[in-house]
């Protein structure tokens, strides 16, 4: 996405933004009917009012009786009557359409965003993509709905009126068309400059919403460390510089506003200059001055608030640009044309060979290095090692957040590139170590990894998970609502409900991120029971240091710097003296000495 903003003005003049929503317009054809028939409707009544005002003044005041008067005020009143009917559901069209579209657009990036593979976000905020969600949708909103219908409606009175003023009088029409370019060409190349500083604002209160969305979300650590007025001051630096980048597209679209009424009314006062000597002369009738004079005033008011809404509609492209960019992000990750299809029954083996992988966003610093091991269906292998050896890089790979530079990784004997995302993750269920919790009731968490899972089932997995207990005790038990990421919840209670989740999901491949280390002794104690519950008949890869999760694994892998550079059991990394044995007696202590003893 980075790239795309450096390139954003190039790709928003040829590519024309709101191009892409045109999709979406043609999904909703009886609404857009509506509201074109409901425009030319209203302009077209519009333009017939001048025609009224010559007739009444070239032959109504030769009518003593008031007869003629009469009849052409009804008429002025039935045509108002058709005004007010068609602008009513002009409106109700074209806010609908607006509110419709946008809604659509919403769905969509936001279905979009969630697909594209975690690459995307080691580099892009969230607080930033969420702007894109609301502020530049709102925009988009506001010009497919409101600015869109007037643009559209001035632009047929403009046109109309120009028609009609050339059949009133071809000879000051001559004067008034010739008169046009001066008038467009400065519209058009200062709607470029509008669109530049307006992109350039709204990149910037797109920064500025992202760090509010980060400090607010942990706001518990910035009032802890007393970070409440350096985290005011950055984000009323970045609030400033925001309205500096506004203020500066407020300027272009004022200067855009007050070079297009001057030029538009100008000409309008020259070319009336040249009717009235015409009146004068007696070339020219009153009446049809007249009727001249407010078709030019339609003109050049709806040319004047053509060019208001050309700025409106120029910050709207380039929110519109924004969300192109997001729509146009290609996920890494993808489905292969023809995905294979995964054996059923699943048998749970896993292989990873010659694995080779750095981070898309640390290419310089590679994360594994010719990783190979395989896991036979049912066993429990442990992979421990020190800060960084690339333990949790493994199951990135495995559930393909990330595909290796070289090697392969293969799930019951199929190379996890030649199936589709959906179903390689639907064999794995992962408890990690930063358990996500949702804004969301207790039992719509723990169903999360299977929708549609009836309460019954939610509270058996709960209970597995040692979690039943805690819930009973809260006020509305599953129906409790947790808070933003369960902030209303202890570490052990968020542990105890990734583990439900994940026992409720009966994925043949378990993955256990240090499932237990924000539990207390006794909390690790119940809930080591319902994970060896849940290990039993399933392939098992445990991330792990404390010795409860190691003791029982079948294998131990000691991975160090990308590497495995130790494997065997327990007791025989013990005797070997490696790093295993220095972590363990690092880690236990006393305990480990007992351990050594015993292995000994």
């Amino acid at each position: 996405m980075a790239n795309a903003v450096q390139t954003a003005e190039k790709k928003s003049r040829s590519l024309k933004p709101f191009g892409r929503l045109a999709p979406y317009v043609k999904r909703y054809r009886g609404i857009v009917a509506g509201a074109l028939v409901s425009l030319v409707v209203a302009a077209v009544t519009s333009l017939t009012l001048p025609l009224a005002v010559r007739r009444m003044i070239d032959h109504g005041f030769t009518q003593a009786d008031g007869t003629f008067i009469n009849s052409y005020f009804a008429m002025l009143l039935v045509i108002a009557v058709i005004l007010a009917a068609a602008s009513a559901f002009r409106y109700y069209f074209v806010i609908t359409l607006g509110e419709r579209i946008v809604s659509d657009l919403r769905r969509d990036v936001f279905a979009h965003v969630t697909r594209l593979s975690p690459s995307f976000f080691d580099v892009n905020q969230s607080g930033e993509i969420v702007s894109r969600l609301t502020a530049d949708t709102t925009q988009i909103k506001s010009a497919v709905g409101a600015t869109a219908s007037v643009a559209l409606r001035n632009l047929i009175l403009c046109l109309g009126a120009m028609g009609m003023m050339i059949v009133t009088s071809p000879k000051l029409s001559s004067l008034v068309l010739g008169a046009i370019p001066l008038i467009v060409f400065p519209l058009v190349g200062f709607g470029r400059s509008v669109r530049k500083r307006s992109r350039a604002a709204q990149d910037t209160l797109a920064e500025a919403s992202a760090f509010a969305n980060e400090t607010i979300a942990a706001t518990r650590t910035v009032q802890a460390f007393n970070g409440e007025d350096a985290a005011a001051s950055r984000y009323g630096a970045a609030v400033e510089s925001a309205y500096e980048a506004a203020r500066s597209a407020i300027r272009s679209r004022a200067l855009l506003t007050g070079i297009a009424i001057t030029l538009i009314f100008g000409s309008v006062v020259a070319v009336l200059w040249v009717g009235a000597h015409n009146v004068l002369t007696g070339t020219l009738s009153a009446g049809t001055l007249g009727q001249f004079l407010l078709y030019s005033v339609i003109a050049a008011g709806s040319l004047g608030a053509l060019s208001e809404v050309w700025g409106e509609l120029s910050q709207a492209a380039g929110a519109a640009d924004r969300l192109t960019e997001l729509l146009d992000e290609v996920s890494t990750i993808a489905a292969p044309e023809k995905p294979e299809t995964l054996p059923v029954p699943a048998l749970g083996r896993v292989e990873l060979s010659n694995v080779h992988f750095a981070y898309p966003s640390r290419p310089g610093k590679s994360a594994l290095h010719g990783l190979s091991f395989n896991v036979t269906p049912g066993e429990t292998v442990a992979i421990v090692g020190p800060s960084g050896a690339g333990k949790s890089t493994v199951f990135s790979v495995l559930l393909r957040f990330y595909d290796p530079q070289q090697g392969s990784v293969g799930i019951d004997g199929i190379d996890a590139r030649e199936v589709t995302p959906g179903d390689l993750r639907e064999r794995m269920a992962i408890v990690p170590q930063d358990v996500t919790i949702f804004a969301a009731s207790i039992h719509d968490n723990i169903a999360f990894s299977r929708p549609g899972a009836t309460r019954e089932d939610v509270r058996t997995a709960a209970i597995a998970a040692q979690a039943d207990e805690f819930i009973a005790r809260l006020d509305k038990g599953y129906d409790t609502e947790v808070g933003e990421r369960g902030i209303t919840l202890s570490g052990g209670q968020r542990q105890r409900i990734a583990i439900a989740r994940a026992i409720l999901k009966n994925a043949p491949i378990l993955l256990l991120d240090e499932a237990t280390s924000a539990l207390d002794a006794e909390s690790e104690t119940l809930v080591q029971k319902a994970l060896d519950g849940l290990m039993h008949g399933r392939t098992t890869l445990v991330i792990a240091h404390r010795l409860a999760t190691v003791l029982k694994a079948d294998r131990i892998l000691v991975m160090d710097q990308g590497r495995i550079v130790e494997e065997g059991t327990h007791q025989s990394l013990i005797r070997h003296g490696g790093i295993y044995a220095r972590l363990a007696k690092l880690q236990f202590d006393a305990g480990a000495e007992e351990v050594l003893a015993t292995a000994k």
